[in-house]
């Protein structure tokens, strides 16, 4: 399964990077879900936000398992 041309696997690679930045913008004091969105408490669309980027990372371990156990291809010895 060749995972870089899986439209699936980059959607999610997207939201995982969202969700990232996101991260380093709470650790800074701003959180952007929620100022589009709304606090988490009274936003439905926000739980919603942070649900599909977790599910978006779940996801992302089986196509980092199947990058770490798949041998590299060979390459061909070039002499010159």
């Amino acid at each position: 399964m060749d995972v870089r041309n899986d439209p699936l696997t980059i959607i999610a690679l997207v939201l995982a990077i969202i969700g990232g930045i996101n991260w380093l913008l709470v650790a800074f004091g701003f959180n952007l879900v929620e100022a589009l969105f709304g606090p988490v408490a009274t936003s439905i669309i926000t739980k919603l936000v942070y649900i599909i980027v977790g599910l978006a990372a779940i996801y992302l371990i089986y196509p980092l398992y199947l990058m770490l156990t798949s041998r590299p291809a060979e390459r061909p010895v070039v002499r010159p």
